[in-house]
């Protein structure tokens, strides 16, 4: 039986706790549906012995506090909630428990926004990590040495597993259910949840915001600049030259302060602006082609594709919001 340590983080958020003992739970009653023995045994563990969330409105009690679990083969952290500065600098004493279980061989997974708190042990320095998508830019700016591959839903290296945002993170619970005890189990799990088994991409749902938390003032004006203009014929010598300054220069500090090219991001506006218009419904993938700024639908379906992982149809017939009678 493989001992599984849910931690009881301050700041945490119930539902992904929660969906992580509840999914573990259900592959064992599978098991004993079967006539096995249940692979899991489940504690929730903390610093303390109980923590209050969501502003006082519900009390979790753990099983075992940390000191009293010498040790773990399984090692399952939550999603912590903002500000995640906080919630780092209080749960700061897991950090050295952490290490020390990894240390005698146990493994170890973040759901979402749990991957600060991996991070802050340094064990995913020069490895892949997921988070959630929306706090990429922060956690790139907190731990530079951990590459971060957004549009992944999960990530597995040599027993360290990282898992998407928010109810994505039941993918990566689904997925070490099929590692650790098979296939059926997890499709039944899949179905006893409603979760769609091997989804491989967050980018979908990825929403793109200007990527303008940086201190160059004369990109954040380019920036501008191509979001008011996007459907327009635009070039970065045209660039260049409206706000004078040379194309080598221009291009270095450009990816210097958004980790994009002009051009990746030039698409990246022109793509988001694509999914707005699929999810009204009301134009054609045609229309929309033109209205964007381009004027090839095939680079227009490679594109979208290369960014959000499905195509315009895929993604329409998926986010569309139905047009009233």
């Amino acid at each position: 039986m493989k001992h599984v340590s849910i931690l009881l983080l301050e700041q945490v958020n119930l539902a992904g706790l929660d969906n992580a003992r509840q999914g573990l739970m259900e592959a064992n009653h599978y098991l004993m549906q079967q006539g096995k023995e249940p692979l899991f045994e489940v504690q929730v563990v903390g610093v303390q012995k109980n923590v209050m969330v969501n502003k006082g409105l519900f009390a979790i009690n753990a099983h075992k506090q940390i000191s009293e679990v010498p040790k773990t083969d399984l090692i399952i952290i939550p999603p912590v909630q903002a500000p995640l500065e906080d919630a780092m600098l209080k749960n700061s004493g897991f950090l050295p428990w952490i290490s020390s279980q990894r240390k005698n061989g146990a493994e170890i997974v973040s759901l979402c926004m749990g991957a600060f708190i991996l991070a802050r042990t340094g064990l995913l320095d020069n490895r892949d990590c997921v988070t959630h998508w929306k706090a990429g830019a922060t956690f790139k700016s907190l731990f530079p040495k951990v590459n971060l591959v957004s549009e992944k839903i999960l990530t597995d290296h040599d027993g360290l597993y990282t898992g998407g945002g928010a109810f994505s993170s039941v993918n990566l619970i689904l997925y070490l259910i099929e590692k650790m005890i098979g296939r059926e189990c997890a499709v039944y799990c899949s179905k006893i949840f409603q979760v769609d088994l091997g989804r491989q991409s967050q980018s979908p749902f990825m929403i793109f915001k200007g990527q303008q938390n940086h201190s160059d003032e004369l990109v954040i004006q380019v920036q501008q600049y191509i979001e008011s203009h996007y459907p327009e014929k635009l070039s970065i010598e045209g660039i260049c030259e409206i706000f004078g300054i040379g194309r080598r220069t221009f291009e270095r500090r450009f990816k210097k302060a958004t980790a994009n090219s002009p051009i990746e991001y030039l698409q990246r506006v022109r793509i988001e602006a694509a999914k707005k218009l699929l999810e009204e419904g009301y134009r054609t993938v045609s229309e929309i082609v033109f209205e964007v700024g381009y004027s090839d639908m095939k680079a227009f379906r490679d594109i979208f594709k290369k960014i959000t992982g499905t195509t315009p149809l895929e993604y329409k017939s998926k986010f569309c919001i139905p047009i009233s009678a």
